[in-house]
């Protein structure tokens, strides 16, 4: 009996991380099904494709409100609205098929991407209070459950569409009351999201607080944007410029995520043992060298190569997630939430940075740059707060 309680994997705890993981992955199988239904909008309103291009904003903006909605987790309970977030995104999202105006579209998509934004700035701190000193592990179990929303909610959308037309979609909001009930179960009993040690202080206090943080992790965040902004962002177009076919093209970008599953798992344990740092560092410095290896590397050849660099490259985020909030420990959602919109704001004017670039020298010489420019993060992993690189935590 007592080696069944040492095993972490009869952990209650860990089913929980998990439990929340995949709520997670349905909430964010919703988020996804904007892209998709961008071609409907177009024909059905007679959109610009700036107009429709215009909707991912509603939808992604509201990113800008995480580190206010994680210092308002870090004072006061708000484990009711995370538990409540699936129910809405997948609301808002499953009424889109059936919207009878550009407004109503963009209602929909604002409030979807509030309900978002509540999720992502709290529920990873919940999975890391209740991982307790696997805080690493249960980051890699939260990515992987984005990724696989994310990857499986243009399917589920296309495949109702196919089947019950497109007014038949708001039935699909069921899932997302499932996904609830779920989320639910995940955090009942646990503490609130927050310490509650922050709540004497104000918002801009707490940001002072964790000025050691900020600016190393600015220069994580910059410098690892470009490589993913190449890589994640405008692979397709490198290896279709490079004479790849459009299916070779598309199908990378699935390679690559498989890699990045694995990786946020891998990653996100083995730096609960190696420490952040270390893994961190290797990231940032193997990232680039494989990026270097898949430009000069001809045709096929390329593709078992996906597989190392989503590894590699992917494997950062949990990490990071983890560092962040063990950096603040009294103010660990705000910190999440700072992280959360840093990374939105920054990676958004990169990925338009790396495409200029690419515009004016090709996709060749911009993915060059940009693995060059990410080797350039590493210094500022040392500079993170936590122990020292090569020590656990």
């Amino acid at each position: 009996m007592s080696e069944l309680r040492s095993d972490p994997s009869h952990d209650p705890r860990t089913s929980r991380v998990v439990t929340i993981a995949a709520a997670h992955a349905a909430h964010d199988s919703y988020s996804a099904f904007l892209p998709p239904l961008l071609p409907v909008f177009i024909e059905k309103l007679s959109l610009a494709k700036a107009e429709a291009g215009l909707l991912t904003v509603f939808l992604q903006g509201p990113s800008l409100l995480q580190p206010v909605v994680g210092h308002l987790g870090d004072r006061y309970d708000l484990r009711v609205c995370v538990v409540l977030t699936p129910a809405v995104t997948a609301a808002c999202m499953s009424l889109l098929g059936v919207a009878s105006s550009y407004a109503v579209i963009a209602l929909l998509l604002l409030t979807a991407g509030v309900s978002a934004a509540v999720l992502h700035s709290l529920a990873p701190v919940i999975a890391g209070r209740l991982s307790g000193h696997r805080l690493g592990s249960s980051m890699g179990f939260w990515m992987v459950g984005g990724e696989l929303g994310r990857t499986l909610g243009p399917i589920i959308l296309v495949s109702a569409i196919a089947v019950l037309g497109l007014e038949g979609t708001p039935w699909l909001m069921a899932g997302g009351a499932g996904a609830s009930a779920l989320l639910y179960f995940g955090v009942r009993g646990t503490s609130q999201v927050g310490s509650g040690q922050a709540e004497a202080s104000n918002f801009s206090e707490a940001v002072r607080s964790m000025r050691n943080l900020l600016f190393p992790l600015s220069g994580v965040v910059v410098f690892r944007s470009f490589m993913m902004a190449a890589f994640a962002t405008y692979l397709p177009v490198f290896l279709h410029e490079e004479g790849a076919s459009l299916w070779f093209a598309g199908a990378s970008l699935s390679v690559l995520e498989a890699g990045g599953v694995i990786g946020a798992l891998v990653g996100g344990s083995a730096s609960d043992v190696l420490g952040r740092k270390r893994v961190l560092v290797a990231s940032f410095l193997l990232t680039p060298v494989l990026m270097l290896v898949l430009v000069l590397t001809p045709g096929w050849w390329r593709l078992p190569l996906l597989l190392p660099l989503g590894f590699f490259g992917l494997m950062a985020t949990p990490v990071i997630m983890a560092s962040v909030q063990e950096s603040a420990p009294e103010n660990r959602a705000l910190a999440n939430g700072i992280y959360m919109a840093l990374n939105f704001v920054l990676r958004a004017v990169i990925v338009v940075l790396v495409g200029a670039f690419a515009d004016r020298m090709g996709m060749r010489s911009a993915f060059l740059a940009s693995a060059a420019l990410g080797l350039l993060g590493t210094p500022f992993v040392f500079l993170l707060p936590g122990s020292r690189a090569g020590s656990r935590g």
